[in-house]
């Protein structure tokens, strides 16, 4: 079960695409948007980037940083930052920490066959470290509407 409103967002401490590291605390007093995916370079993971990116100026100018996170590697996260031009950061969570504390990762079911992995899920942390909103019914085409309409920005 994700993290719900008003719940303390779990610190993290992990790398970005750019082998720097960052931690949660790191962005205190701003919004933030921590959107947990499956896999780089996948379809649906791949247009819901493409959507964060082709509308990062608008999550900007409304003051909200976009971190993404998935079990990739620093080297995949590259390559994904890279092929699709994304201008915010990726977090990695190899050993699956941030997810596991997030409560995104779990037992899935595709065609039948049951598989462990990541819920893809949202979370809006405000500028005191709480959860405001969590969207776990991810549109991958119209995501940052989701997001600046759940923040009340739309």
């Amino acid at each position: 079960m994700p993290l719900q409103q008003g719940d303390k967002a779990p610190a993290f401490t992990t790398t970005t695409q750019d082998g720097n590291t960052v931690s949660l605390k790191d962005f205190k007093g701003k919004k933030v948007a921590l959107y947990f995916y499956p896999k780089d370079n996948t379809p649906t993971c791949t247009v819901e980037a493409c959507n964060l990116r082709d509308n990062f100026g608008a999550l900007t100018a409304k003051g909200i940083v976009v971190l993404g996170v998935s079990p990739d590697n620093e080297k995949s996260h590259k390559k994904f930052e890279t092929k699709f031009s994304l201008p915010f950061t990726l977090l990695t969570d190899t050993e699956l920490k941030m997810a596991n504390a997030y409560g995104v990762y779990g037992e899935k079911q595709l065609y039948g066959r049951k598989y462990m992995g990541i819920f893809r899920t949202t979370f809006l942390i405000d500028e005191k470290g709480k959860i405001a909103h969590t969207i776990t019914d991810v549109k991958s085409k119209n995501h940052t509407e989701q997001i600046l309409a759940a923040w009340g920005l739309l």
